[in-house]
């Protein structure tokens, strides 16, 4: 058993949150990781109404007993979806915690506090993380450039943001980008977080509704099977190496608007890859930590793996350096 502030603030077993991942953050995986003792979101754009994202928490609900949540996704857009709609599904359906991603949450943030419900914002820089902070938010979700989907644009992976968010940050951090197993999870605590936030890993589950044929490239990928996209329109993507997304990088090298590529990176394509297993057929989000997954078990097989393996590492190979006979012979 890990305890964090994360675990205690937020009424979970385990400091491990699957993100919430358009497409792929429906009900069945969201419960299995709920049932696993950590802490799930459901992805509310994945849900085509707020009616039907209504529908979709109470199948959550029909799953699972313990706490999950609804990650919000604010992103410019020609056609905005009705955030205030999809804000109110959440509030009506009495949902505990929203994971808050793009722009400024305030806007959002204190309607869920009124209805106290708490609020996760995901951050890429520090300077980010404390306005939210400011803003109230009860912890910041720290994005390292390893991640998939936007890791901002200042190139800040992992090792250096996640302490420097601690060291600025009073609430709970939890880190995000690049985890997938124990060894992650036990770094994370060393350098401040109090829990781990994972995505890519959480796809290749058996509870994850992607297609087989998605899952087994996550396998059979290594860390350097991604590309980042949309570098110079300054909203950097990292998704899977595929056809299409080195078409677009390519494309947007030699000079071409975002005009030229929008029917390529469109989300109906995408989405059609998750259905269909043809993996180029759109962009598909998916994270440098594709190289440390070599199997798909069930949710509660894996977090049960990392928490076991967790704590054997701290209380085994980390605990032996420490030992009095260590410390002599070196």
């Amino acid at each position: 058993m890990i305890r964090t502030r994360f675990t205690e603030e937020f009424g979970v077993e385990h400091p491990i949150v699957q993100g919430g991942m358009q497409w792929v953050s429906r009900a069945p995986l969201v419960a299995a990781v709920a049932n696993a003792g950590g802490l799930g979101f459901l992805g509310a754009l994945t849900q085509p109404t707020p009616d039907d994202l209504r529908a979709e928490i109470a199948r959550c609900r029909e799953l699972t007993d313990k706490p999950f949540g609804v990650n919000l996704t604010i992103l410019p857009a020609i056609d905005p979806p009705p955030y205030a709609e999809y804000r109110q599904a959440i509030i009506d359906s009495g949902v505990p915690v929203v994971e808050i991603a793009g722009a400024n949450p305030v806007e959002h943030l204190e309607h869920f506090h009124a209805h106290g419900i708490k609020g996760i914002h995901k951050c890429t820089s520090v300077r980010h993380a404390v306005k939210a902070e400011r803003l109230g938010v009860d912890a910041v979700s720290i994005d390292g450039f390893e991640c998939a989907g936007h890791p901002g644009e200042d190139d800040v992976p992992g090792l250096v943001l996640i302490p420097a968010a601690a060291d600025a940050l009073s609430i709970p951090v939890i880190a995000s980008g690049g985890f997938g197993d124990a060894r992650g999870l036990v770094a994370a605590l060393a350098l401040g977080a109090d829990g781990i936030n994972m995505g890519t890993r959480f796809m290749a589950t058996v509870e994850s509704e992607i297609h087989q044929k998605v899952k087994d490239r996550l396998v059979e990928a290594d860390e350097r099977d991604t590309q980042l996209i949309f570098r110079q329109l300054r909203n950097t993507a990292r998704v899977a190496d595929n056809a299409v997304s080195r078409e677009v990088v390519k494309c947007l090298a030699d000079g071409a608007a975002f005009g030229e590529v929008r029917e390529l990176v469109a989300g109906a394509r995408g989405v059609r890859v998750y259905e269909t297993g043809d993996l180029d057929h759109g962009i598909w989000s998916a994270g440098m930590v594709q190289g440390l997954i070599h199997s798909i078990p069930t949710c509660a097989e894996l977090i049960g793996q990392i928490v076991r393996e967790a704590v054997e590492i701290v209380e085994g190979r980390l605990a032996a350096m420490t030992a009095p006979s260590a410390v002599a012979a070196s």
